[in-house]
């Protein structure tokens, strides 16, 4: 499915009145599972790995692997299984390695249908934000990748912090802006310090008028923090206008897969034991 495909069927869920759902994929099986659950938008990124090997999500943006090459691994267990859903790669536009407009047109080649900016420095603050900024590694890097993969017709899904991000993605051409309410809560490896989700609701709504100021059609899906739920995500939804969706990564693999697995040990484990 290509960028054009994919915003038509967007724009066509919109008008019957349903969400755009998307969903991390650290797995093949996950990516398969998705779809088979209706998924409309699945992304691939290094965090993906680490979360379903039972490591923190921030783990992708430590030095423990070359994030893009890792994304370029999954891509051969992701893309082979996925029948007709688009699959968005994540890239780390910081990278100093990577010419960027060639490993783009890589990722295109491969069967990407569009890219989002992951890992981000943009969940990153302090000192060692502002260094990563003064040193030639900010966030204006992510951006401009995104600019690049809009010139080559790849959808685009960034993830933004704040409202003058969500301006200067939207300036850049993004399809979709995805406002970041940090890492998501829950579960065995989740966060213990996150917003509230009244302050969730602010954030978001801040964001997605930001970016409609800019492009007044673009796609606003939330993500993180405090939704980690279905009745979260509703709680956004009831509070906010013009949220067309929610991305979901531990809240849509990492936590159903904990549950269902102690789940199904627990039922075996309350079997009659033989006479």
């Amino acid at each position: 499915m290509n960028r054009d495909q994919a915003l038509a069927a967007f724009r066509s869920q919109i008008e019957e009145g349903r969400l755009i759902i998307g969903a991390g994929a650290g797995t093949g099986l996950s990516a398969k599972a998705a779809e088979a659950g209706g998924v409309d938008l699945l992304i691939v990124y290094n965090s993906g790995r680490f979360r379903m090997a039972g490591r923190g999500s921030l783990a992708g943006l430590l030095p423990y692997g070359d994030a893009n090459a890792i994304v370029l691994e999954m891509a051969g267990e992701v893309l082979p299984v996925v029948e007709s859903t688009p699959v968005l790669a994540g890239v780390c536009g910081t990278d100093p390695f990577r010419r960027m407009p060639w490993f783009l047109d890589q990722l295109r080649s491969i069967g990407f249908t569009g890219v989002q900016n992951f890992p981000t420095v943009g969940l990153i603050d302090g000192v060692f934000r502002a260094n990563l900024e003064e040193t030639g590694m900010g966030f204006d890097l992510e951006i401009e990748m995104i600019r690049l993969a809009a010139e080559r017709e790849l959808l685009t899904a960034p993830y933004v912090f704040d409202a003058e991000q969500a301006t200067a993605m939207a300036q850049a051409g993004a399809d979709i802006i995805v406002p970041h309410l940090g890492l998501t809560t829950k579960g065995s490896i989740g966060a213990r310090t996150t917003i509230t989700l009244d302050q969730a609701v602010d954030r978001v709504q801040e964001m997605r008028d930001a970016a409609v100021a800019v492009a007044p059609h673009i796609h606003v899906l939330c993500h993180g923090g405090p939704l980690a739920e279905p009745d979260d995500v509703r709680y956004v939804l009831d509070r906010t206008q013009g949220i067309t969706g929610f991305f979901g990564a531990s809240s849509m693999e990492r936590l159903p897969t904990e549950r269902a697995i102690a789940g199904q040990l627990r039922a075996f484990k309350q079997l009659p034991s033989a006479d």
